[in-house]
C-alpha cells in the first residue's frame, strides 16, 4: 500500500486488516486469490453523465452485474458511460484494475458521486483494493463508512439494479 494512503487511513482512524496477493483484474481471478478473505468484496465501477462532466464511483457486490439501463433512470440521467482511463486517473489516482473506493481519497475537488448498494454499505466487513490489486483491505463496517464519509464526497446508498444471471 501506498505510503500516503497508509498515512491518510492512520490519521482518520480507519481499522483494517491488509492482505497481499498476486495482482488480480477480474472478479474470477479475485475469486481464486482473495476469496479466502472475510468480507463482502467489491466491484467498482466508474461512471461518467455522458453530457456533463459528473462522475460515479458505484460500488457493488463482486459478484452481481449492474443493470446500466436502469442505473442511469434511478440516477436521473440520459446516458452513463465508462469514464475515460485519463479520468480515472486524473480524478481518482487510478489505473484500470485498481479502481476502489479509496480512490476518492484523490478526488480532492469532490468530482465524484460515491454511490454504493446498501448490501455493501450494511456489510461486516467490506473488502477493497487499496488502489493496488495486489492488496486487499479487509474493513470494519464501521471504519468503511467513515473512510468514505471523511473523503467528503456525495455519497448515496442505494438498493441498485442488477441483471440477472
Amino acid at each position: 500500500m501506498d505510503e500516503s494512503l497508509n498515512r491518510w487511513l492512520s490519521d482518520k482512524g480507519i481499522n483494517y486488516i491488509l492482505h497481499k496477493h498476486i495482482a488480480v483484474f477480474t472478479v474470477p481471478e479475485a475469486k481464486i486469490h482473495c476469496g479466502h478473505i472475510p468480507g463482502t468484496h467489491c466491484k467498482n465501477l466508474f461512471l461518467k453523465n455522458k453530457k456533463t462532466d459528473q462522475f460515479y464511483l458505484v460500488t457493488i457486490p463482486h459478484e452481481k452485474r449492474l443493470d446500466l439501463k436502469e442505473f442511469r433512470k434511478m440516477v436521473g440521467v440520459p446516458k452513463v458511460m465508462f469514464a475515460r482511463l485519463d479520468d480515472l486517473k486524473s480524478i481518482l489516482g487510478l489505473s484500470s484494475g485498481s479502481v476502489s473506493p479509496l480512490g476518492l481519497i484523490n478526488d480532492i475537488k469532490n468530482k465524484t458521486i460515491f454511490i454504493v448498494d446498501e448490501e455493501v454499505w450494511g456489510a461486516d466487513e467490506i473488502c477493497c483494493h487499496p488502489n493496488i490489486n495486489t492488496e486487499t483491505l479487509q474493513i470494519p463496517n464501521s471504519d468503511f463508512q467513515k473512510l468514505i464519509k471523511a473523503t467528503n464526497n456525495p455519497i448515496e446508498v442505494k438498493k441498485l439494479p442488477f441483471l440477472e444471471e
